[in-house]
Parts: C-alpha cells; sequence; structure tokens
C-alpha cells in the first residue's frame, strides 16, 4: 500500500474534500457551495484545523477542527473549547489507523491553542449536525468513543408534513382570547428588529439572534418572522428560513419564560406554520431540540415526527 501523507488543508483540495464526504456521509450530503460557505468562510476557519490524509494524490481522509477567533457574543471566545465538526475516512482505508491519526492531529491543533475540551460537535454558527447520528453511522460513533469522547446528551430532529395542514380552531379561538387579553401577533417590520434580535441573543442564544440578523441581510423576508408583544412588551418570536436561506427550515422559536404556560407558543408555532403553508410550502422540519424540553413536548403534541437522533459528544484532555 502507499505510505499516507498527513497535512493540513490547501486551497485546492475543496472538491477532492467534498467528493469523499459525499462518498462516506451518506445521509448528510454536501454541495461545494455549502462547503465554502459553513467552512472556508467561516471567521474560525484555520487551515491548520483541516487535517487530511492523503494515498498518492488520492484523499482518503479528513478531520475537521476549530477553536474561536471571533466571538460569538460580547467578548466570550470560551478559551477552553474547541469543536470537531466533521470526520471521515474512505471506506477501503478504514481500521488502518488513518481517522486516528488525524483525530490526534485535530487533538494537537485544538491542544496547542490552549483548548482543555472538544466536542462533537455542538459549534454555532456552522455546525452542519448536532451532533453524531449513531444509527446513520455507527461506526463513526464506536470510533469517537474510543478517541476519548462521552455522550452529553442526545438531541433529535423532527419534520411536520404541511400538506394537509389547517389552522386549528382551538388555536384560533386561544388566540382571540389572548388578543382580547392586550395580547398582540404580527409579522416583524423594520421597527421590531432590534427589539427582537436582542430578545432571541439575551433570553435564548446568541446563536438564534446570529440567526435572524445574518438571514435578513442574506434577503429573508420580514414576513418570515412572526412577534408576540404583551402590551407593547416583546415576549415571544417565531420564525422559519434563518438558517442557509432554507425555506423549510423551521426555527428558531422562543417564547419569554416568564409568559409560559398562556400557550404564546403554540400560538406563533401555528402562525408561522400557517404562514409557511400558505407560501406552498410541504413541511417544516429542524435538527435540534431535546425531546423532553417544553418546547419537545409542543411539537411532539403537534405531530412533529422524530427523524434523527444525535449524540453531543465531549472529550477533555
Amino acid at each position: 500500500m502507499t505510505t499516507i501523507q498527513y497535512r493540513h488543508y490547501e486551497s485546492g483540495d475543496e472538491a477532492a474534500i467534498v467528493a469523499l464526504w459525499n462518498e462516506c456521509l451518506h445521509h448528510d450530503p454536501i454541495t461545494p457551495l455549502r462547503f465554502r460557505n459553513m467552512v472556508l468562510l467561516d471567521a474560525n476557519f484555520d487551515p491548520e484545523g483541516l487535517r487530511l490524509a492523503f494515498e498518492g494524490e488520492r484523499l482518503v481522509g479528513a478531520v475537521y477542527s476549530l477553536r474561536r477567533v471571533l466571538p460569538m457574543h460580547g467578548t466570550d471566545l470560551e478559551p477552553d473549547n474547541g469543536w470537531v465538526t466533521f470526520f471521515f475516512v474512505a471506506p477501503d482505508v478504514r481500521r488502518q489507523g488513518v481517522g486516528t491519526r488525524l483525530m490526534e492531529e485535530a487533538f494537537a491543533f485544538l491542544a496547542k491553542h490552549g483548548r482543555k475540551h472538544v466536542f462533537f460537535s455542538s459549534y454555532a454558527p456552522n455546525y452542519f449536525v448536532p451532533g453524531v447520528d449513531e444509527s446513520s453511522y455507527p461506526d463513526g460513533y464506536a470510533f469517537l468513543q474510543k478517541q476519548g469522547f462521552a455522550k452529553l446528551y442526545s438531541p433529535v430532529a423532527m419534520d411536520y408534513s404541511l400538506v394537509a395542514y389547517s389552522y386549528p380552531q382551538d388555536v384560533k379561538e386561544l388566540k382571540q382570547r389572548r388578543l382580547q387579553e392586550g395580547y398582540t401577533f404580527e409579522l416583524a417590520q423594520d421597527r421590531d428588529l432590534v427589539d427582537v434580535i436582542r430578545f432571541a441573543t439575551d433570553v435564548f442564544n446568541p446563536d438564534w439572534g446570529r440567526a435572524m440578523r445574518e438571514g435578513v441581510l442574506r434577503g429573508l423576508p420580514l414576513t418570515a418572522i412572526h412577534i408576540a408583544r404583551e402590551n407593547g412588551r416583546l415576549v415571544g418570536f417565531c420564525m422559519h428560513g434563518g438558517y442557509e436561506g432554507i425555506r423549510e427550515r423551521f426555527g428558531p422559536f422562543g417564547v419569554d419564560p416568564s409568559q409560559q404556560g398562556k400557550g404564546l407558543g403554540k400560538i406563533l408555532l401555528h402562525d408561522c406554520l400557517a404562514n409557511m403553508r400558505a407560501q406552498g410550502l410541504h413541511g417544516a422540519w429542524f435538527l435540534w431540540t431535546g425531546e423532553t424540553t417544553t418546547a419537545g413536548h409542543l411539537y411532539k403534541k403537534l405531530g412533529f415526527e422524530i427523524t434523527r437522533r444525535f449524540h453531543v459528544c465531549k472529550k477533555s484532555f
């Protein structure tokens, strides 16, 4: 066998990476455009973190590791944390130490930059999947465990068919009661943007505010963002199309914790789904929620079905 050569990413490797990715990660194919946008144009991309293995001129393996050089929010660079967001090895050279060598190089890259913990693959903003899908890639999950990763939790992806959707009568009645109490449910306008982005960032997750901001900059119409107010105060929002411009991708979505239990989330959710159906969309889906969280229970009660399960994993040096 030809000796395996190891190095980091260099300009011109893109086509080979995408081709091998699609050969190996059969449930998660990628296009050159997505690879460019999600990896090469990520502000945290460092060529040294993308480790590659070659057999002659042929790419046979890759592991991508990164750390923050640009804060997600404020000044927090999460100096102890690093991430691995994808890895794969050509089927005919597996179990020959290629993946282990690449992962060791990824760990060395992160350790060189002072990282103490590495996660697969809960990185924001540009994660492809929130964790490893054991059902699709049992060998990949076993490999991560062999490398010292331990499972932290298992988020789920859900899908909902809009083909036969109609706005439920009981939710219409609930909405009328809330309107009489001083709540409003409207599509966002320019005057709402600062308020709702700050709300999403501060109350929930900086990545949610980022998704909204970047989505609008990318051309996301404000008609994709629904907001709820109580006597003028923002108390919730729901949207679709915020991630990568994929119109059927639902979320983010959140209601002020102090307002939960009033059905505001149910109203916002149905307002958004009805809007999506009116645009001719046939489905709504998202990648990541906790199955037993308040949102998870709401989705399942509505009829969202779990379509994938992921394991977020962590290794400490």
